[in-house]
């Protein structure tokens, strides 16, 4: 199979940039531009074209692309412009951005340049600086040949870094970076224009009185103390830091602090408005998403810009400022969930994988107990009530039930009574410090291999910083190296600049600390309870994965979130496609054969409806 490497040259501007605005609102924007575009055929000679929108058409129709594979850095990009402006459609895409993402993470830099220079490829030129406000016209003939080989030395680094990378790639992910670029650039969702239209005014409403009622209390805004109290009354741990100044515990109530903007997309809308007049902004997340939906609508249908491996774990990420991963609600209720709607004819299916990682990680640490209650469908959450509070199944009570359900899935990584404590409390759930040590007492003694894992996880890192052989969990599934662990996806889950120092105890013993650095952090704290939390989440990432892949042999996947797959049918279809799509759901590959996996299926015309 042939690789066509391409790479297009557009028009920008200071004010009209992938740097000002969104990749599908640059694209679709009427000021848009092709300059020229390279294309490379496997490991030969690149070629430029520059020319009318005709002439790069003609250019590019010369190249069998249903049977080749395109290759493109940062393939969002070139992969929508080949899509939505050329009506072009490769057999697959391949991103040496997304293959970068996985094996780096971001540690040496995303750009061609960062990359191209840490694989000592080649230098990558900076002739894009000089297109700045230059339409196709304005080119003299020296600068656009100029222009050209600038582009087809980016092409020819790209096709030159994709053979780094593949080297081992799985085929596998190769398959779900394909997938994930399809979301983009094959977009079929729809958007409920009136009905956002019509939020839009209610949110505004309430937010101008919401923000009348917080201006009436100056005091409580200027002041850091009563505003820390009223973030605690509305159920939210005010962020802190270490002040530069005094190297005391401090408020982070700062425009720069990241924790406090953070606030800005708090689900809770009263939380919102309450940050958003200490820090001055006039507008809300809710609101601004809501705007811009409603613009993506009117200018078609909806692309699903989804970040291949963004986080850490390997899971998907929002992007292009369109983070459908985190999308703000009211009550519980996403009005934009809503307006996402399938085109007629068609019934999205929303299927979510059933607590998964409390699933995996019973399944990991070999609590048998667990995973066979897991897998005979017994309602864990009340077993675990049960036990706290002296009681049978049967006698558990709903309000009981939540709270086994809050131990099962906040217990489950070596959490302590104090923090333990602190959690049930912004839930509104208070209860003294002895009550939530006795809890954990009675979680860690029901799944002691629970509780061993985090000890044998705590050595795994011992083993990460000298490459010893090291088995962590269920045999055969994860394997501990120098730095890091392979995962069953053969990625890898890294550490990167792994250290370990010994530091004194209260007690006068010494205990061993141990730290990372990521590309935005240093030192970050690492222990056993957080490496298992790191495993199950990315182990429950390669399941899901292997699921989205199954149900994408026979229908549309159109959307991933966290643990749940979305996928588009017709109307005829929705009962087998349903069937099949549970099937796929309960799918677990060879290498995590016994763990109980299961699935909540909804259907509907719209996603909030699923």
């Amino acid at each position: 199979m042939h690789i066509l490497t391409i790479d297009f040259e557009t028009f920008y501007d200071k004010d009209y940039s992938l740097s000002k605005i969104t990749t599908e609102e640059y694209i679709r924007d009427e000021r848009f531009e092709v300059i020229g575009v390279s294309v490379q055929v496997d490991d030969g000679e690149p070629e430029w074209v520059s020319g009318s929108h005709k002439d790069i058409e003609n250019f590019l129709l010369q190249f069998n692309w249903a049977d080749c594979y395109a290759l493109a850095h940062n393939a969002m990009f070139d992969g929508a412009i080949l899509s939505w402006v050329f009506g072009i459609k490769p057999k697959a895409w391949l991103d040496t951005l997304s293959m970068a993402r996985a094996i780096h993470g971001t540690e040496v830099g995303g750009s061609l340049k960062a990359l191209a220079e840490h694989y000592q490829l080649g230098v990558k030129g900076e002739e894009v600086l000089n297109a700045l406000g230059k339409r196709r016209a304005l080119f003299h003939a020296f600068d656009l040949e100029r222009y050209g080989e600038y582009c087809k030395n980016d092409v020819a680094l790209t096709y030159a870094l994709y053979k780094e990378l593949s080297r081992g790639f799985p085929v596998k992910e190769l398959k779900l970076i394909d997938l994930t670029l399809r979301m983009f650039y094959d977009p079929v969702l729809q958007i409920d224009i009136p009905l956002l239209e019509q939020s839009l005014i209610e949110i505004k409403e309430r937010k101008e009185k919401l923000l009348a009622e917080v201006e009436a209390n100056r005091e409580i805004i200027m002041s850091n103390d009563k505003f820390a109290a009223a973030l605690e009354a509305l159920g939210v741990a005010p962020p802190k830091k270490i002040s530069a100044r005094t190297g005391k515990e401090t408020w982070a109530f700062a425009k720069t602090d990241e924790g406090f903007k953070a606030l800005l997309e708090h689900h809770a809308e009263n939380v919102q408005n309450l940050v958003a007049a200490r820090l001055g902004v006039k507008t809300t997340l809710e609101e601004t998403r809501t705007e811009r939906f409603i613009n993506i609508g009117k200018r078609g249908t909806l692309p699903v810009p989804l970040k291949y491996y963004a986080a850490h774990t390997g899971r998907w990420g929002g992007a292009d400022k369109v983070n459908l991963q985190n999308l703000p609600a009211r009550d519980g209720k996403s009005m934009i969930k809503k307006a996402i709607i399938a085109p007629p004819g068609y019934t999205l299916i929303d299927a979510d994988s059933a607590q998964i990682e409390a699933r995996t990680l019973a399944w990991l640490a070999e609590q048998n107990d667990l995973v066979d209650a897991f897998a005979a469908h017994e309602d864990v959450y009340k077993i675990m009530a049960g036990r706290i509070y002296g009681k049978s199944v049967e006698e558990v009570t709903k309000e009981e039930r939540f709270f086994g359900k809050t131990t099962i899935l906040g217990a489950g990584y070596g959490m302590g009574a104090a923090k333990f404590h602190l959690m049930l409390k912004l839930q509104g759930i208070n209860i003294d410090l002895k009550e939530a040590e006795r809890i954990i007492t009675i979680y860690r003694t029901s799944y002691p291999r629970i509780k061993t894992l985090w000890a044998k996880a705590n050595d795994a890192l011992n083993a990460m910083l000298f490459g010893n052989g090291f088995q962590l969990g269920k045999k055969g599934v994860l394997e501990v190296v120098k730095g890091g662990v392979i995962l069953p996806s053969r990625l890898k889950l890294t550490y990167n600049n792994l250290t370990a120092r010994n530091e004194a105890k209260p007690d006068g013993s010494n205990r061993t600390v141990y730290t990372y650095d990521s590309r935005r952090e240093k030192g970050i704290y690492i222990y056993g309870g957080k490496v298992v939390e790191n495993v199950v989440q990315a182990i429950a990432r390669c399941i899901v994965a292997e699921q989205m892949l199954q149900i994408s042999k026979r229908y549309h996947v159109v959307l991933t979130v966290h643990d749940a797959v979305m996928c588009i049918v017709e109307d005829s279809e929705v009962e087998e496609a349903t069937k099949y799509v549970e099937h796929c759901m309960r799918y677990t590959p060879d290498w995590a054969a016994g763990l109980p996996v299961d699935c909540e299926v909804g259907t509907g015309k719209s996603y909030g409806e699923c």
